[in-house]
């Protein structure tokens, strides 16, 4: 702690504020001190690393078991520790963290407070968690309209940006709110709304049955702050979302938080409360939370510091990539039979496409990267050698024009083998965000030493090194090699020098014999169309087909 004074006294970029923040940390009683003790620096720090940003990236998880929080969770731990990869989750029953009704209001007080976070950012990023969990598991192509259900206070804030965010990502929201708040955020998410065209429904003209209108319901009521019985209309409105469950065949109904009439740590208490389809926790899931028996449990609230991480021993799962949410709960049991993908796409005909595929290619290419979907350059290669037994795997595109199709390899790799012996190859691109695919085929041959040598030294450092490190495809004992091999190469090429393509790496190309390109269609009548060529008066042309689906 006296470093830390000191560097406060020192460093005039440090405010007031951080010192407080550090102070924070080692409230007695509190579990982060021991763990901040324990993680201070020898020497004096140059910076206050226990305030950085929190850092860590979430995957998707398929369990969670969980822990109850309204008690002491004994000693503290570093952050690493506590920031949950998806795959220990699944093993490790004492995994997930949550609060009691006084610890979720100490979090907002420190949010607000020491940490400088205002009331229309949290709600910000909590109703664009909410949108983005309803966008996950709620498709705006089949489930477009929305009502939103308001309350007057920060959960009904959270349901007006749900909804702001929810007309951006291509839904039609319409909002009941019969209690407004005249404070100036409240009046201001109304008037953004209705900038949009974003229509307000008093509660005495929305449907008998609310499903009969809208394909989702969003409960933003009350939350974790809510004491006593709803009084109306709120009451009523909590037992229509009741009865939409009660009848089985309703619109699937979306909590905030905390399910509107539930009791923030022993759930739905009498039985006769809500019972929704999908709850998005905030920040961190309350103890309620254990007690929910839907189908969808989503965490968002992607802003969580380490001092509240620290100081209240959070542990929460990791958030994948840029996502603003993240899936908790068990493993759903899915009926793999049933899953099925009833495409909407414009029809692919005859008189649209390209004369030559290459451009056809290039055309759907060029579509996939405008629409920012992941990797459009990703394909599936799939070779076979003498003994025709075929294998695939995933490789980037690298390049490709009239002569063909080029990626890059080590050509010591087990389709490396495959193409010696058997010199023919297929390649597949999907395309799920456009509903397509391109299947190209024909035979594979090796790109002249100079094209690999020039694509080997636009790489980046790290890959050029890594392509010498790997002995691609053979067995080697554990990952330690691989670092350290790397580590040493970086150090003998720190200086700049260049580095040398080995001799067992480069690329291949692919010269296409036909392709296929393909459309998804409803009620699976796909379009598919394949070009092959043809000999016609001395002269090679490819012809067009349209092959069933």
């Amino acid at each position: 702690m006296q470093l830390l004074l000191r560097k406060c006294k020192t460093m005039t970029c440090i405010s007031t504020t951080t010192c407080f923040l550090a102070q924070l940390l080692l409230l007695p009683g509190s579990s982060s001190s021991s763990a901040l003790n324990s993680s201070l620096p020898k020497s004096p720090p140059t910076s206050l690393s226990v305030i950085s940003p929190l850092s860590g990236f979430l995957g998707k998880t398929s369990r969670f078991e969980t822990r109850g929080f309204c008690r002491s969770s004994g000693g503290g731990r570093v952050m690493a520790s506590r920031m949950v990869s998806s795959l220990q989750s699944i093993e490790n029953s004492d995994a997930i963290s949550y609060l009691c009704q006084k610890e979720a209001a100490e979090v907002d007080e420190i949010l607000m407070g020491p940490l400088g976070f205002s009331v229309d950012q949290l709600m910000e990023l909590a109703g664009l968690s909410v949108a983005s969990a309803i966008a996950e598991v709620y498709t705006a192509d089949k489930y477009n309209n929305v009502l939103v259900i308001c309350g007057p206070g920060n959960n009904g804030g959270d349901g007006l940006v749900a909804a702001r965010h929810l007309h951006h990502f291509g839904y039609k929201p319409v909002i009941c709110y019969p209690k407004r708040t005249a404070k100036t955020l409240y009046t201001g998410l109304v008037t953004q709304l209705e900038s949009l065209g974003v229509s307000f429904i008093p509660v005495e003209d929305l449907p008998t049955e609310l499903s009969d209108n809208f394909d989702v319901l969003v409960d933003a009521m009350f939350g974790f702050s809510f004491h006593g019985t709803p009084r109306p209309p709120f009451d009523g409105l909590i037992h229509r979302l009741v009865h939409q469950r009660t009848v089985g065949h309703g619109s699937p109904v979306i909590s905030i938080d905390i399910p509107s009439g539930w009791h923030v740590e022993d759930g739905d208490i009498t039985g006769e409360g809500i019972k929704p389809d999908m709850l998005v926790s905030l920040t961190a899931p309350k103890l309620c939370a254990k007690k929910f028996e839907g189908m969808h449990h989503f965490l968002g609230g992607r802003f969580v510091p380490p001092l509240i991480i620290n100081k209240f021993n959070l542990k929460l799962p990791p958030y994948p990539g840029t996502s603003m949410c993240v899936r908790m709960g068990k493993a759903l049991n899915v009926d793999i039979s049933a899953l099925r993908e009833n495409y909407i796409s414009p029809e692919f005909r005859e008189d649209q496409v390209e004369a030559d595929p290459f451009d056809q290619f290039k055309k759907w290419f060029d579509d996939a990267v405008a629409a920012s979907l992941k990797e459009p350059n990703a394909m599936a290669l799939s070779t076979a050698g003498k003994d025709g037994r075929p294998s695939s795997r995933m490789v980037l595109l690298k390049g490709f024009d009239k002569d063909g199709f080029v990626w890059y390899t080590n050509y010591g790799s087990q389709k490396a083998r495959e193409l010696s012996e058997n010199p023919h190859a297929a390649l597949l691109f999907y395309w799920d965000g456009l509903n397509r695919q391109v299947r190209v085929e024909g035979s594979v041959q090796k790109v002249s030493d100079e094209e690999s040598e020039q694509y080997f030294h636009s790489r980046p450092r790290g890959s050029q090194i890594g392509a010498i490190v790997s002995k691609q495809s053979s067995v080697i004992p554990g990952r330690d090699v691989l670092q350290q091999y790397h580590k040493e190469l970086e150090e003998k090429f720190s200086d700049g020098s260049t580095i040398p393509k080995p001799k067992h790496w480069g690329g291949y190309r692919l010269k296409p014999k036909a392709f296929e390109f393909w459309q998804g269609q409803q009620s699976r009548l796909h379009d598919r169309l394949r070009y092959s060529p043809e000999e016609i008066d001395g002269r090679m042309v490819w012809k067009l087909d349209r092959l069933a689906p």
